[in-house]
């Protein structure tokens, strides 16, 4: 039978080429939730101490339920809860969280050495002189530029590892500024109906006392039609109103991965106040270079392409190099011829030859040189290095720009709190007072405040605005960068439904 020359000289050679591979890298790569410490590490100081996790069976995923359900159900919820809900339940959130896991995987999997290829051969089975078969060949190969360019492979592995953790770290901060952005958003819709809600009952008296006024003859169809128009203009508004407000707390269900009994939950009649000051922050550029997980993403594919173009220039000439040991036994028949009297005696007997064998194979780079891959990994190398440089800039540029929507965010905001909203009120009480002094008449009276409930409107709005601001100024520093589009100015049509709350 064929066996090794040397039967454990393969597997000497295996070993001492495995030993550049740490035990620390397989513990790893082999653990139950592989890398996963990395990314609430990297999330929790990001997310104000939010938790995150992995679910991985049903009773855990049944205990997530439960907690998630204490938390929402019939409740008014704030930003913070409506994120931690979210960073718990979403489930897209679990499917990024197996792809670390499959990246993991794939690393372990470099880890290990190639199986070798063992084969037997029985040749002579139907050999008249000799019973069962005459000769067995059995090799064992093993693949040695498997085994030489193991560590590149596993460093390559390592790298793209490490590239799926920071990729489920900005997934994770990804989904907490979209969450906080839509509870803004429906927080914001919800508190723009209550004042629709004002506008519709002076927009109501304005109507009926048009009505009435025109039934004595003390004011034109025209007018009266105006006053009716207005109104109904401002009930359909309002509808759109509600409906948006609806779509809005929708959208940020959906963020926090709800849905049953647990969509029961409510949001808070109106947006936080404006805080006294916005922070300060002059070196907003270096800290988003520094914290910014999508440039860790960008820096470890240049690593991983680096890596991967080291391993092509290894393997350029020889990509498959076997080296085949084994043994050749074959058993033959050795006749004599022996003076028995005046006779020959013929004898017969078996002998067993046992042949060594070593083969070397290999493929000769006669047509294929290997340079389209060495091009095509110089190609990927350029492509994500001026990536990286692209990405720098762009985060230097989004850094600045939330950085200044988020102060003139405040500004404006303020503005409307302090100089235009109390002008307003001022208008209409001095309306009131001379209304009161059958000074002015009644329809001057609703105008005045139809007015200011408009301008509560654009307040609500320079409120929201701030408030979306500030977020992507958080975006633009740790997370994915902020929302493509202008925020400010835009126009706000939602709405709440009646009652307190939504």
């Amino acid at each position: 039978m064929r066996t090794p020359t040397k039967p454990l000289l393969w597997v000497a050679s295996a070993a001492l080429l495995a030993g550049c591979v740490s035990a620390e890298q397989v513990a790893t790569y082999s653990e139950a939730k592989p890398g996963f410490r990395a990314v609430s590490a990297g999330t929790s100081a990001r997310t104000g101490n939010k938790e995150t996790v992995w679910i991985e069976n049903a009773a855990q995923s049944k205990a997530v339920s439960e907690r998630v359900r204490k938390m929402v159900h019939k409740k008014t919820i704030n930003a913070e809860t409506a994120v931690q809900v979210a960073l718990l339940n979403n489930r897209g959130l679990q499917a990024s969280y197996a792809a670390l896991g499959m990246s993991a995987a794939d690393a372990w999997q470099d880890t290990m050495l190639e199986n070798p290829i063992v084969s037997v051969g029985l040749f002579g089975l139907a050999h008249p002189e000799i019973s069962g078969f005459r000769t067995i060949e059995s090799t064992v190969a093993a693949n040695l530029v498997s085994l030489a360019t193991q560590k590149q492979r596993v460093d390559v592995s390592d790298a793209r590892f490490r590239q799926a953790q920071a990729v489920a770290i900005g997934d994770t901060l990804a989904l907490a500024a979209e969450t906080r952005r839509a509870w803004i958003d429906a927080v914001a819709a919800f508190e723009t109906v209550a004042n629709l809600n004002q506008a519709q009952v002076a927009a109501d008296a304005a109507s009926q006392l048009a009505q009435k006024l025109g039934e004595t003859g003390a004011m034109p169809k025209a007018g009266q039609a105006r006053e009716h128009a207005f109104y109904a203009e401002l009930t359909g508004q309002k509808a759109e109103a509600r409906l948006a407000a609806r779509l809005a707390k929708e959208r940020l269900t959906r963020l926090m991965g709800l849905w049953g009994q647990d969509v029961e939950y409510f949001v808070p009649d109106s947006l936080p106040a404006l805080p006294r000051a916005p922070r300060g922050n002059p070196a907003i550029e270096a800290d988003a270079l520094r914290n910014r997980i999508d440039l860790q993403v960008a820096r470890l594919e240049l690593e991983a392409v680096a890596k991967s173009y080291r391993l092509t220039e290894a393997t350029r000439y020889v990509t498959d190099l076997e080296l085949i040991a084994g043994v050749e036994a074959e058993r033959e028949i050795e006749t004599e011829y022996e003076l028995n009297g005046p006779d020959l005696e013929e004898k017969k007997t078996k002998k067993t030859i046992v042949t060594p064998q070593i083969e070397l194979e290999f493929a000769i780079p006669i047509f294929d040189s290997g340079k389209a891959r060495m091009r095509k990994a110089e190609y990927a190398y350029m492509q994500a290095a001026n990536g990286l440089a692209e990405k720098a800039v762009n985060i230097r540029s989004e850094a600045r720009s939330a950085y200044t929507a988020y102060r003139s965010s405040h500004e404006i905001a303020r503005h409307y709190r302090d100089a235009v909203l109390p002008l307003r009120k001022a208008v209409e009480e001095e309306s009131l007072l001379t209304y009161n002094g059958m000074i002015t008449n009644t329809f001057d009276l609703l105008a005045d405040t139809r007015a200011r409930i408009d301008t509560q409107l654009m307040a609500v709005n320079a409120r929201r605005n701030f408030w979306l601001a500030e977020a992507d100024l958080a975006a633009a520093t740790y997370g994915a960068g902020p929302m493509e589009g202008a925020r400010t100015g835009a126009a706000i049509n939602v709405a709440a439904a009646e009652g307190g709350g939504h």
